[in-house]
């Protein structure tokens, strides 16, 4: 086996791995840059009088009167307290809505206890990056550039440009020498 396809079976394992272990949680979530939607399944029938549900900043409680929290813990960041939202659908769904206080930070998981996703691995829609305005726009893709050459160990852009400016400096004054230059 290539290390290549070693690469690619040991990716599709951790795949697989975090599909497992987030298909096992009392609930479903996804999120966009700036806010998390988590959907809390419950017994049919169940009215929101029913339910225990608190959102802080730091923490979510969600639950029915008189029995054991179905979930229970602190959130990986802060969030808006005042912009989150519940709601029950159909009765049989907890529907929770929470804004993210740093809107320019995926989360690993919902609570800190619970297993995390790769957030690496997270492709942002292409059509809500086409939203954005063109500084607010470059600005993201300037961010993932960066967050992506820093998992492979590789300079930022505004290293990159340091890196640039300084080279072309040495080439106007060659009779400088650099040997003990260091970039910060």
């Amino acid at each position: 086996m290539s290390s290549s396809e070693v690469d690619k079976a040991a990716e599709k394992a951790a795949a697989e791995k975090e599909a497992a272990e987030q298909a096992a949680l009392p609930y479903q979530w996804k999120q966009t840059i700036s806010e998390v939607d988590i959907s809390v399944p419950v017994p049919q029938g169940t009215r929101a009088r029913d339910l225990v549900v608190e959102i802080k900043s730091e923490s979510l409680k969600v639950g029915l009167k008189g029995q054991e929290p179905i979930l229970e813990g602190k959130f990986p960041k802060r969030i808006i307290v005042d912009e989150s939202t519940w709601s029950i659908e159909d009765q049989k769904s907890v529907e929770i809505h929470l804004e993210k206080v740093n809107n320019m930070e995926w989360w690993a998981h919902v609570l800190t206890h619970h297993p995390q996703i790769d957030t690496s691995k997270i492709q942002p829609e292409n059509s809500k990056l086409g939203d954005l305005d063109g500084e607010t726009r470059a600005m993201v893709e300037k961010m993932m550039y960066d967050q992506r050459q820093k998992e492979m160990g590789k300079p930022t852009s505004d290293e990159e440009k340091k890196m640039e400016m300084l080279r072309k400096f040495q080439q106007q004054h060659p009779e400088m020498d650099f040997s003990n230059a260091r970039m910060e």
